[in-house]
């Protein structure tokens, strides 16, 4: 069975997830850690459970859900997974996190690349991906059906969505992507967004002003 461990990082309030099961092998998803402290907050993490991280895995690109990447590229030796259609925002992220006064360092790009229809994988565990852009032309939301639970990063939040004036943001792709391929799973399904608290789909089909018909 898949644990979830979350990590709020760096000023933008990101939320990283690092995701392991019985075999010990984990995954970081959206490594944000910014800090010194922050970094040592997530290796503390793995060191003390005894982990293996095998992947970084991003819902997208964004500047604030990248900062860690360097870091637990050299630290632990692993492969960065994203969509192709995220790797312009790579490419600027620099740029990007000086509009909001966040020092970034550049980046590499990702080592393999995600779609739709594409599994992760570790230890004994498989995450379903769905291709939901409208966010960003390259946001993935990571689906585990068994135990109920995506990880969407910015897609859908607690009683939101995520903003679609950033480049290749569209509000009307993002709206019937979350209609179309998310709001079709399970009521039950937990939700665990890139900033925020957790929600369901059931909560968010009844009460996102956004969503509502």
């Amino acid at each position: 069975m898949i644990q979830i461990q979350k990590f709020t990082f760096n000023p933008v309030q990101e939320n990283t997830y690092l995701l392991y099961d019985e075999t010990g092998e984990c995954i970081i998803i959206d490594a944000g850690c910014h800090f010194d402290y922050e970094k040592e907050e997530l290796d503390s993490f793995i060191t003390d459970k005894g982990l293996k991280p095998v992947k970084l895995v991003n819902t997208h690109c964004h500047f604030d859900h990248i900062l860690g990447i360097t870091h637990c590229r050299t630290k632990y030796k692993i492969p960065f997974y994203a969509h192709q259609a995220d790797e312009f925002l790579i490419e600027n992220a620099v740029a990007h996190g000086d509009r909001f006064a966040v020092p970034v360092e550049p980046i590499d790009k990702p080592d393999h690349y995600l779609d739709e229809g594409d599994l992760v994988e570790f230890g004994n565990s498989k995450l379903e991906i769905i291709h939901v852009p409208g966010h960003a032309p390259g946001s993935l939301v990571f689906h585990q059906p068994e135990q109920q639970f995506i990880l969407v990063g910015d897609v859908l939040f607690y009683g939101s969505i995520g903003r679609t004036d950033l480049p290749q943001g569209s509000f009307e792709q993002l709206i019937s992507n979350i209609k179309n391929k998310l709001f079709i799973l399970p009521n039950e399904t937990v939700v665990y967004s890139g900033h925020g608290p957790e929600t369901s789909i059931g909560f968010e089909k009844q009460n996102n002003p956004f969503l509502m018909d």
